[in-house]
C-alpha cells in the first residue's frame, strides 16, 4: 500500500470507527501516522522524521525502543506474557523491591495496574478505606485522570461536566497555595492529592516548601497524602521523584507513564504499611487487577529502572532541561509580546503565549519543522516539551531552531490579521 493509501485508510477508520472530530483535528495540524521510532524520533508514513517533545505526555523518558529494555520484554516473552493469577511471579515481586528500593521512605507496598488512572483509583480507593473518611481535598488547575474517580479530583470542567454527578466529597484549593489546603481539612478528609509539578495544567512548580507543608496538614488532619507522579516521576524532573525537590514522602505515590519504559503499559502505586493494614489486612484480595503486574510489564519496569541508575536518568534530564530551558528564555525575550512565560524542571518544560489559540499555530508550524509537541490540556496556551531523556544536544539545538522560526513565522500570520 503507498503512503498516501495508507493515510487515507487509517483517516477513514478514525473517522468512522474511533473518533471523527479527533480526526479532522489531528489531520488540520498535519499529523500523519506514526510507523516506527527509535530513540527520540517518530518516523511517519510518509518516511519523515520527527523529534519527539510530547514523548507520549512524559511515557517516554526512556526514548523509543530503547534496547535494553525490548530485550527484556522478548526474554520474558519466551517464558511467558500474562500471569496464571495463581502462583507467585518473580519479575512483579523483583519489580515490588527495586520499587521500593528508590522511592521515598516509608513506600515499601506496591500494587501494580495498567495505567495512571487506575493508579489513581486505586490510591482514592485505599485512602478512603484506610480513613473510614468521604472527603478528599484536590487542585485547581489539576488532571488525574479521566476514569470516574480519577476525574472527580481533575478539575477542569470542559471534562467534568458532561459526566456529574462525579464522585462526592471532593473540593479544590488553588495549587500551591497551602493555606488554602489547610482551611478545607478536617475530621472527614480521606486524602490530600496532588501532583508535585502540575503537567495539564501548564507545567506549574509550587512554591519550595509547599509539598512540606502539605505532609503537615495531613498529618495534622489524619488525611493520607497522595502524590500524584505519573508524569514527574522517573527522573523527569531531574530527580528520581519530584517530591524529592522538597525531600518529602507522601503515604501514597502513583506512578505510570514511563514506569513500562516505553514498551508496555505499566501504573502502580507505592504505599507505606500503615494503608496496607488498613485495606488488605481485612482482605487479602480487596483491590486486584487481571492484568495489572502482568511479567511482561514488569520486566520492561525492572529495566527501566536499571536504565535510570545505570545511564544517570535524573541527572541527564536536569542538565538537559537547563539547555532547552535556556533556549526558550532567549526565545521569549525576541517575543515579549506573544509570550507571556517559560518555566519548567528538568526536561519537563511549558512555554505560555499570552493569547489563546496561539498554541495550535505554533504546533502546526513546528510539525511542518519536524518537531512533535502539544498543549496542555487544562490550559491550551501552554506548550507542553517532555522528550526522552536520550535527546542530544544536537537535537535540542534542533528543537530550539524550530520553535524560534516557528514562533517568529506565527508572529507574522498574526501580524497581518491586525
Amino acid at each position: 500500500m503507498d503512503s498516501d493509501s495508507l493515510y487515507a485508510d487509517v483517516f477513514q477508520n478514525y473517522t468512522d470507527h474511533i473518533n471523527p472530530n479527533l480526526a479532522r483535528l489531528m489531520a488540520f495540524a498535519g499529523f500523519g501516522v506514526e510507523i516506527s521510532a527509535v530513540g527520540a524520533i517518530i518516523t511517519d508514513h510518509e518516511g519523515r522524521e520527527f523529534i519527539d517533545c510530547l514523548g507520549g505526555y512524559g511515557t517516554f523518558t526512556f526514548g523509543h525502543r530503547h534496547p535494553k529494555i525490548v530485550a527484556a520484554v522478548r526474554d520474558q516473552l519466551d517464558l511467558m506474557g500474562l500471569s496464571g493469577k495463581a502462583f507467585f511471579s518473580k519479575p512483579q515481586a523483583d519489580l515490588a523491591a527495586a520499587l521500593a528500593e528508590i522511592s521515598p521512605a516509608g513506600l515499601d507496598f506496591a500494587f501494580f495496574c495498567n495505567s495512571g488512572a487506575e493508579a489513581v483509583e486505586a490510591a482514592l480507593k485505599f485512602a478512603k478505606g484506610a480513613t473510614q473518611r468521604a472527603g478528599i481535598i484536590s487542585t485547581q488547575g489539576s488532571y488525574h485522570g479521566k476514569t470516574l474517580g480519577a476525574l472527580s479530583t481533575t478539575e477542569r470542567e470542559k471534562y467534568r461536566k458532561p459526566f456529574m454527578p462525579l464522585l462526592p466529597g471532593v473540593q479544590f484549593a488553588p495549587f500551591g497555595d497551602a493555606e488554602a489546603v489547610a482551611y478545607l481539612a478536617d475530621d472527614n478528609t480521606a486524602a490530600i492529592i496532588v501532583e508535585p509539578i502540575q503537567g495539564e495544567g501548564g507545567i506549574i512548580i509550587p512554591p519550595d516548601g509547599y509539598l512540606a507543608q502539605l505532609r503537615e496538614i495531613a498529618d495534622r488532619s489524619g488525611a493520607v497524602l497522595i502524590f500524584d507522579e505519573v508524569q514527574t516521576g522517573l527522573g523527569r524532573t531531574g530527580r528520581n521523584f519530584a517530591c524529592e525537590w522538597d525531600g518529602v514522602a507522601p503515604d501514597i505515590m502513583c506512578l505510570a507513564k514511563a514506569l513500562g519504559g516505553g514498551i508496555m503499559p505499566l501504573g502502580a502505586i507505592l504505599y507505606a504499611r500503615a494503608i496496607y493494614d488498613q485495606i488488605y489486612d481485612v482482605n487479602p484480595l480487596a483491590h486486584t487487577s487481571t492484568f495489572g503486574g502482568n511479567a511482561l510489564a514488569c520486566r520492561a519496569g525492572l529495566a527501566a529502572l536499571q536504565i535510570l541508575q545505570d545511564e544517570n536518568i535524573a541527572a541527564q534530564s536536569e542538565e538537559k532541561g537547563r539547555l532547552m530551558l535556556d533556549g526558550f528564555v532567549e526565545i521569549a525575550q525576541a517575543h515579549p509580546d506573544l509570550i507571556a512565560s517559560v518555566r519548567g524542571r528538568g526536561l519537563m518544560i511549558g512555554l505560555e503565549f499570552s493569547m489563546d489559540e496561539v498554541g495550535e499555530l505554533v504546533v502546526a508550524q513546528l510539525l511542518k519543522r519536524g518537531v512533535c509537541v502539544a498543549y496542555a490540556l487544562n490550559n491550551p496556551r501552554v506548550l507542553r516539551f517532555e522528550p526522552p531523556v536520550m535527546i542530544s544536544n544536537d537535537q535540542i539545538e534542533t528543537v530550539r531552531r524550530a520553535v524560534s522560526k516557528s514562533i517568529a513565522e506565527t508572529a507574522e500570520l498574526l501580524a497581518e490579521l491586525v
